[in-house]
């Protein structure tokens, strides 16, 4: 009778567990399961507007692939990590650092990093644009002309346009991902620092024997949400120079808005915004396989 009951007692609580869950359930395949089978489909069809037409299979992905701007795109995205990691992805850890050893205006220091992630996505990007501005007007030229630097061309640069870019992002979002350092920070067991303390330890090595090693098991995490976050870039490159200069910074994502807003192919699309996914798939399994195997 008691295996019985228990077995029982089992089912009742995963009855519960699925009860709670089903609403979640139901909002995530009808949100994302139900769009993303749409995409596929859509894909492989011709179409009217959204009015799925005929069958062609693979021409979509085959047109796809031939489109020189598609090759350009996807160049570019890839810039986009590089850049990103090399200015977006240790410079929260380095403020969350910082501030968790500042003694004073430790509060002031929190909110002047986050209130950049306040501003409304596309207002930064204008704020920017005017920044970078071309000629005398640009606000970073002004300032450079006081020092008798002449006016320099920042977005019609080839070489700085996605670099910029990056800065833009790393300068609205740096902030909220260096509170999320300093909450794992927090963490950390005080006997360490005071361990660290008796052994006379100085900033460096705190950071490099304590604070660093504790902090990677998230930014293993962060580095996959900022590489999947890169893909979906699209309306700084839109917004500050519509892909440009000669799509210099045209994105996978600004190509989905193109076929979609531009020229009303929606199976081209589609068709593109399935290769990110697969992409972002492929990346996120070389990831965890790669850590995988590190951690074993």
């Amino acid at each position: 009778m008691g295996k019985i009951s228990k077995k029982n007692l089992f089912q009742k609580k995963d009855l519960i567990g699925w009860a709670i869950m089903l609403p979640s359930i139901i909002l995530f395949a009808f949100f994302v399961w139900e769009p993303i089978l749409e995409s596929v489909n859509l894909s492989l069809h011709t179409a009217k507007g959204f009015r799925i037409e005929e069958f062609v299979g693979f021409d979509n992905y085959k047109q796809l692939f031939q489109y020189p701007v598609f090759l350009q795109a996807l160049k570019n995205t890839f810039v986009y990590i590089f850049w990103s990691l090399i200015l977006g992805f240790f410079t929260p850890m380095i403020l969350a650092i910082i501030i968790t050893e500042t003694v004073h205006l430790k509060s002031i220091f929190k909110i002047g990093i986050y209130l950049p992630n306040i501003v409304p996505g596309l207002a930064t990007v204008i704020m920017w644009k005017y920044m970078f501005g071309e000629g005398r007007t640009g606000v970073i030229n002004i300032l450079l002309s006081q020092l008798g630097i002449e006016p320099q061309v920042w977005l019609n640069n080839t070489m700085l346009t996605i670099p910029l870019i990056v800065l833009i992002l790393t300068w609205k979002g740096a902030g909220a991902t260096t509170l999320i350092y300093m909450a794992s920070i927090s963490n950390i067991d005080p006997a360490l620092y005071e361990a660290a303390t008796i052994d006379g330890a100085g900033i460096i090595k705190r950071v490099k024997h304590i604070i660093f090693p504790s902090l990677m098991p998230l930014a293993k995490t962060m580095l996959i949400l900022q590489i999947i976050s890169v893909f979906q870039i699209l309306y700084e490159p839109l917004v500050l120079k519509q892909g440009g200069p000669n799509n210099a910074s045209i994105s996978m994502m600004m190509l989905v808005w193109n076929y979609a807003n531009r020229e009303f192919n929606y199976p081209m699309a589609s068709a593109t915004s399935v290769v990110i996914c697969v992409i972002l798939i492929i990346l996120s399994a070389i990831y965890f396989k790669l850590t995988k195997s590190k951690e074993d």
